[in-house]
């Protein structure tokens, strides 16, 4: 009898161990951005939210647009993280740190993207959104910097492109007329306070396909 009582508490223990374990596994899962996930991005400087809208720089490239905005609010703000064109990354699977992705505008379908055009207000390298349908070229890929293994929600990251090097950055320069007040999101050469980004608003994807909400949509 005392033999059974022993197996019983062992087979209780360890049921009990296994589906603690799964908690904890589900709980680290929420913890990270994720394939698929639709997000606002917050420079944390300057506190605002990259941002694009169908209006197109009227110099340099002519392209779409990228800037930054104080409005929490402005649905302009969503960006979805993707994988790269011939490397698709599994929906709902956390992105890892070193990972290159692309960053789509969710209103537009264009991707954020950046190459050797100066930017209008600052010097810098420009940024833009390209692309139809999120389909755009190799300029449109960036390589997420942060510690550990995969890119926590709360973390601070930077955002370096792939094909120039640039780290997406804020330094304050304000636009006139259309856009006043929206700040120049562009591309640093070096690393520094103004190129450091955190998830706010969005829905994270998870593997199962459920979507996990995060403040509003």
């Amino acid at each position: 009898m005392e033999l059974i009582h022993a197996v019983r508490g062992f087979v209780t223990s360890l049921l009990f161990l296994l589906l603690w374990s799964k908690c904890e596994g589900r709980e680290s899962e929420l913890n990270y951005v994720t394939c698929g996930s639709l997000v606002k991005l917050l420079n944390t400087r300057h506190n605002v939210r990259l941002h694009s809208h169908d209006v197109k720089y009227g110099s340099g490239s002519g392209q779409q647009s990228v800037t930054g905005v104080e409005n929490a609010d402005d649905a302009n703000s969503y960006w979805q993280i993707r994988g790269r064109p011939n490397r698709p990354c599994q929906r709902g699977a956390a992105i890892k740190c070193g990972q290159a992705i692309r960053i789509t505008h969710m209103k537009t379908g264009r991707n954020l993207h950046t190459h050797h055009f100066s930017s209008p207000l600052s010097n810098n390298q420009e940024v833009s959104a390209f692309g139809e349908n999120g389909e755009g070229d190799d300029l449109d890929l960036w390589t997420v910097q942060c510690e550990g293994v995969h890119w926590e929600r709360d973390e601070a990251v930077r955002f370096k492109h792939v094909g120039t090097d640039v780290f997406l950055s804020v330094t304050g320069e304000q636009y006139g007329h259309p856009i006043r007040g929206q700040r120049e999101v562009h591309g640093m050469s070096s690393s520094n306070q103004h190129n450091w980004w955190r998830t706010m608003e969005g829905v994270f994807i998870q593997p199962s396909q459920e979507l996990i909400r995060h403040d509003e949509l």
